[in-house]
């Protein structure tokens, strides 16, 4: 939503200045790497965008007002108490003005300053002032970086839609060596230039169903499948970058919400058919990365079972659930069906034939078994469609994801559009 007391930029050029007319408030606080902040002001300048930058107090420190004002062209703003600046409330000018504010360096301090709203200095009220995306850049020492403390502040951003830029591993000014180095500046400026695209799928609407089911045998007991629901939520996560409108239908795990989506939580398969079935006919993609349970228990004691004697066993009866994705596939309009297959064995063989059995558009292949696929950070996908393949190699799920994403993006093109 644009408001007329915010500055929107008049052209995006895609090439040469791909930043032009964007208006970049950059902040830096206090840390060895805020001498780095003046090659990021140099590298934003070149790629078209305007910059104005305010440093903490323990920032000028470090690198002096002048090398910056030199850098971007403006008088650079230290504080609350200019008098010159503040008479005329300079601060919420500077925080309408802004398109986008990133710090850089983003100290474990004022991370945590962000993260429970405190504005105790210029840059910190600029930052709850402001309606532009904010970005930050961590650098700080590796213990700092990795402390539950700081990593709970990241994790209370990431929900209010605070975009965290790195950071970098490697050698540390400290001399020692971990995660904590600051991104370098074409790193920065390139995240920068990747968000202000235009992106593929403004409006579609994404379904998305993740992580497992789980069937009860009475109070305290179930079934389920194994599985952490990192690869759908990383989908949804994906898609709601590019511009989808996401829903996310999640088995019981337990991860944050991605920024943007609405989650439906639900625990059965049961659950998750009526969940899905409800949204279906309403989205314009369905991805149907949950892993399932096929069976379930034909009943449910009221009361927890009790072992009988020291060898005795349980016999269950199983009885099948309802296939979700077959159903969704079968609808009539329906959207564009993305189907997962973890297979143990002829991985390209099975997931071919569950592609062609259930008339999908699209589905990812993946070997699971010891070491692979279920509960781990990273994975393999091998993507299928009806007349077409693509393999991705190992990578990190959130990697994976935006590929899978971007290849729906073109498979739902008309086909003179589509590219390999």
């Amino acid at each position: 939503m644009t408001r007329r007391d915010v500055h929107v930029p008049e052209r995006f050029s895609p090439s040469r200045e791909p930043l032009a007319g964007v208006h970049v408030l950059l902040g830096v606080s206090g840390g060895i790497a805020a001498y780095k902040g003046a090659e990021l002001v140099r590298r934003l300048r070149a790629a078209g965008a305007e910059v104005r930058v305010v440093l903490t107090e323990n920032a000028a420190r470090f690198v002096t007002p002048l090398t910056f004002q030199a850098l971007s062209g403006h008088p650079v703003r230290t504080s609350l108490w200019d008098e010159s600046a503040e008479a005329a409330m300079g601060h919420i000018e500077l925080a309408r003005w802004a398109d986008e504010v990133i710090v850089a360096p983003a100290s474990a301090d004022l991370l945590a300053r962000l993260a429970h709203g405190l504005a105790g200095d210029l840059l910190a009220t600029l930052c709850l002032a402001t309606a532009a995306p904010l970005s930050v850049a961590p650098a700080m020492n590796q213990q700092m970086w990795a402390h539950a403390a700081t990593q709970a502040n990241l994790g209370v951003l990431r929900e209010r839609g605070v975009d965290v830029l790195g950071p970098g591993s490697g050698s540390q000014a400290c001399g020692e060596f971990g995660a904590g180095r600051l991104l370098e500046a074409d790193e920065i400026v390139a995240r920068l230039v990747e968000r202000r695209r235009p992106r593929e799928l403004d409006g579609v609407r994404f379904l998305v169903s993740a992580g497992p089911t789980y069937e009860d045998i009475d109070p305290v007991r179930f079934i389920g499948n194994r599985s952490s629901g990192r690869m759908g939520f990383a989908v949804a996560a994906a898609a709601a970058a590019e511009g989808a409108q996401v829903t996310l239908v999640a088995g019981p795990v337990h991860l944050p919400t991605p920024r943007g989506v609405e989650r439906v939580d639900v625990r059965s398969a049961r659950e998750m058919r009526e969940a899905v079935l409800e949204r279906a006919g309403a989205s314009d993609v369905f991805v149907a990365a949950a892993a399932v349970g096929d069976f379930r228990p034909r009943d449910v004691a009221p009361h927890k079972l009790k072992k009988a004697s020291a060898d005795s066993g349980l016999d269950l009866s199983l009885v099948q659930n309802p296939d979700i994705l077959a159903e969704v596939a079968a609808l009539d309009p329906r959207p564009f069906v993305v189907g997962f297959a973890a297979e143990t064995e002829r991985v390209e063989e099975y997931a071919r034939a569950k592609l062609e059995r259930k008339r999908l558009d699209l589905i990812a292949a993946n070997e699971v078994g010891a070491g692979l696929g279920f509960e781990r950070e990273d994975n393999a996908l091998l993507l299928l469609w009806p007349g077409g393949r693509e393999a991705l190699d190992r990578g990190d799920k959130a990697d994976l994801a935006r590929a899978l994403v971007a290849r729906i993006a073109r498979l739902r093109k008309p086909v003179g559009e589509q590219h390999a």
